[in-house]
């Protein structure tokens, strides 16, 4: 809908702390100020101070809450229903209030079915208060991660459903990789235990090079890969471009056009 740029620059300039908060129903600048309270939700003013989700008798009339205080604008939800934050990170109205970071922050409201809705938050900080339009740059590209032929390969077919943008996709088994390979790499001898080596040096180049998804069990880097740590890599190289859906070539194509 906005990036954090377009919704700063949307409002006038303000002063380091100043909140920003935009939804389809409108939108609000809030000067800092110890005990301030912005509430939103589908209810009318006075009750709230930013609507969302006028139509949607999931969202409560007063669904959440931010409050100025040590500093910082804390988030509450009041709501039924949860609130989402970036991250997958969930919010009841049992959590614990969660601090503003400076800068953008979307939430979302869940809703009837399928329904969530959007509220845009934008914390000024001292050094976003001469926020300069970029037009006309150059677009800085997503990092990609540099993997090798027979990394790209392993790594297509581990996760073609990734790159097929399936819903809820998870990469495929060891065995079943396995087997794929095999068939695809002609003279190629690829067993589970070679396919776990092989990955296993992918997330570790991946994790020292400061890869964005967990890629190892807490602190132990020795730790074993489970399907989870897996999914966090798929997912990690598809969102950067590391991996396209052109990939799919690779496992599509004439078996003996891709030996390697």
């Amino acid at each position: 809908m906005h990036d954090s740029d377009s919704l700063a620059r949307g409002v006038a300039p303000a002063s380091a702390g100043t909140l920003h908060a935009r939804s389809v129903g409108g939108g609000i600048q809030v000067v800092p100020r110890a005990g301030r309270t912005v509430r939103f939700g589908r209810g009318e003013e006075p009750d709230v101070d930013l609507c969302v989700g006028e139509d949607d008798l999931r969202v409560s009339r007063r669904h959440g809450e931010l409050r100025y205080d040590d500093r910082r604008w804390w988030l509450r939800n009041t709501g039924q229903q949860l609130v989402r934050l970036p991250r997958g990170r969930l919010m009841h109205t049992s959590t614990d209030p969660v601090p503003l970071a400076e800068g953008y922050t979307p939430l979302f409201v869940k809703g009837s079915g399928h329904r969530e809705h959007l509220v845009e938050l934008y914390v000024t900080g001292p050094d976003q208060q001469r926020l300069v339009p970029r037009r006309r740059a150059d677009t800085l590209p997503p990092k990609r991660w540099p993997l090798d032929d027979d990394e790209r390969l392993l790594l297509v077919v581990l996760g073609q459903r990734y790159l097929r943008y399936e819903e809820a996709p998870r990469p495929l088994s060891y065995r079943q990789a396995a087997e794929e390979l095999n068939y695809l790499s002609v003279g190629a001898s690829w067993s589970e235990r070679r396919i776990e080596y092989r990955v296993g040096v992918v997330r570790q180049r991946l994790n020292d090079g400061g890869f964005p998804q967990a890629l190892f069990q807490g602190v132990d880097s020795g730790g074993p890969c489970d399907d989870n740590l897996i999914h966090n890599l798929l997912k990690g190289l598809v969102e950067s471009t590391t991996l396209v859906p052109p990939d799919l070539r690779l496992i599509d194509d004439d078996p003996e056009d891709l030996a390697f």
